[in-house]
């Protein structure tokens, strides 16, 4: 997948917590000026980590069932997800270096990725 994938709260188990490969889930909203920050970052992530991962975006005006569940209090919360749990979280704008960092680290963490 090379480009970030646009997800619901139905799609959220499917795609996400049942996923074989790893996943960056993105909580933002089109209003919030940090999430347009780090969309473009998140798109060339995608790009770069094409095989091993996959970047997911809930806009949480309009799915908010799993943000609530997961606590998402600010945005953009960045969850970090691998066989379905959360390995990491990163909450606000951050650098597209930090960000990386965070995706190697979820990489690390599942056998064979």
């Amino acid at each position: 997948m090379n480009q970030p994938i646009h997800i619901s709260d139905a799609e959220f188990e499917n795609k996400v917590l049942k996923s074989t490969t790893p996943v960056v889930v993105d909580f933002w909203a089109p209003w919030c000026g940090p999430c347009r920050m780090i969309a473009p970052v998140l798109e060339n992530i995608a790009i770069e980590y094409a095989d091993k991962i996959i970047i997911a975006k809930v806009n949480t005006d309009e799915n908010s069932q799993w943000a609530r569940k997961y606590g998402v209090q600010g945005i953009p919360t960045l969850l970090f997800i691998a066989q379905g749990q959360i390995k990491d979280r990163l909450v606000g704008a951050a650098s597209a270096p930090t960000i990386k960092a965070k995706v190697d680290g979820l990489l690390k963490a599942v056998p064979g990725a």
